[in-house]
């Protein structure tokens, strides 16, 4: 018998996504066949979903790039994992073939994904996307490792890496500001601050760590960041708010004469930030960050150890869990603000 998914498919922008049985084509050199067990939901598939990144050319198409599960079958070629590893799925490249996204039917109508799709009971990805980890592994704090940890976390430990005695912010505590709370944890920091618009997110920032926060209300960030600092301003701030203001905000918070602010987020396409030059000149710095500069392969299995160390509270990140039947309810909840990641439970029943 064929085997067939439950998918949740966006068919329009702005729109519920549906949930639909499709037929799982054969695979293909460099693809590799998983049964999900959790996905993580984040502002990114969000941002898809709502229409935030302008036009999209791929419609029908699957969503999902984080999760976790069990591989079920590989195709030619792939040599990295095989049946019944626990694995890691990432958007972030890793080794392994880069295959093609595959391309599931419903009836004569074709349903686009990409390299790794998470929304799903099963899935196709490519062989790059993949990262075993033990078997005894939880698998719901897996889901973690395909973005969150890898963008928050990764910028701290392969972008910023903070000496002794630096100050740091995190401005936007989602799942992604987490993820660098966590590995600032790792850190002889003089202070670290955190910043949301959220009382529940700022109260979960500080069992990861955070010296101080502050919300988001006129002039309590500035007030915060010059009495941790004595006017001085941050050493590093990193941003993982989702908007021009909070980019904005962590630029300026940084020190002059070297500060750097590292940001992660991309506000809705078209949206533009507006720096002040004569901070440029002074010597503030700003970058973006592609997932932290992470590479799966080194970094997964450093989360790994790290977590079962017990140096990193990670199970504390998981905010809410949710059925695949329950989606769009999982992303409206993630829209309104939950401290935390959201998780789909692909073993988890409707209520």
């Amino acid at each position: 018998m064929k085997l067939t998914t439950t998918a949740a498919v966006l068919f329009k922008t702005g729109k519920p996504l549906r949930l639909v049985e499709l037929a799982v084509p054969d695979l293909q050199r460099g693809q590799v066949l998983v049964k999900v067990a959790y996905s993580g939901v984040c502002r990114s598939q969000l941002m898809e979903v709502r229409g935030g990144r302008g036009p999209d050319r791929w419609l029908p198409h699957l969503l999902g790039h984080e999760g976790s599960g069990v591989v079920v079958g590989v195709g030619p070629g792939v040599r990295k994992v095989k049946k019944g590893d626990r694995v890691v799925l990432t958007w972030i490249r890793g080794t392994g073939l880069n295959a093609p996204g595959p391309q599931y039917r419903l009836g004569k109508l074709a349903i686009n994904a990409g390299a790794v799709t998470t929304f799903s009971t099963y899935t196709i990805v490519a062989e790059n996307r993949c990262v075993r980890i033990p078997r005894r592994f939880p698998l719901d704090v897996a889901a973690l490792f395909g973005c969150a940890i890898p963008t928050g976390a990764g910028i701290v430990m392969n972008q910023v890496r903070p000496p002794p005695g630096s100050t740091a912010g995190v401005f936007g505590v989602g799942g992604v500001g987490l993820g660098a709370l966590a590995a600032l944890r790792l850190y002889r920091c003089a202070g670290v601050l955190a910043v949301d618009q959220d009382r529940s997110k700022l109260a979960l920032a500080r069992r990861f760590g955070a010296t101080r926060v502050a919300d988001t209300r006129r002039g309590r960030v500035e007030r915060a960041v010059r009495d941790m600092t004595g006017g001085r301003g941050l050493d590093f701030a990193i941003e993982a708010g989702g908007s021009v203001e909070s980019i904005e905000a962590a630029f300026r918070s940084v020190r002059d004469g070297g500060g750097l602010c590292v940001f992660a987020s991309h506000p809705p396409a078209g949206e533009k930030i507006c720096l002040e030059p004569h901070d440029l000149i002074r010597g503030k710095r700003i970058e973006g960050s592609w997932g932290g500069g992470s590479h799966p392969d080194r970094d997964v299995p450093r989360w790994v150890q790290l977590y079962r160390s017990g140096r990193v509270p990670l199970e504390e990140m998981i905010a809410r869990r949710f059925s695949l039947a329950e989606v769009n309810r999982a992303l409206d909840v993630l829209e309104k603000g939950v401290p935390g990641r959201v998780l789909i439970d692909m073993s988890r029943k409707a209520r």
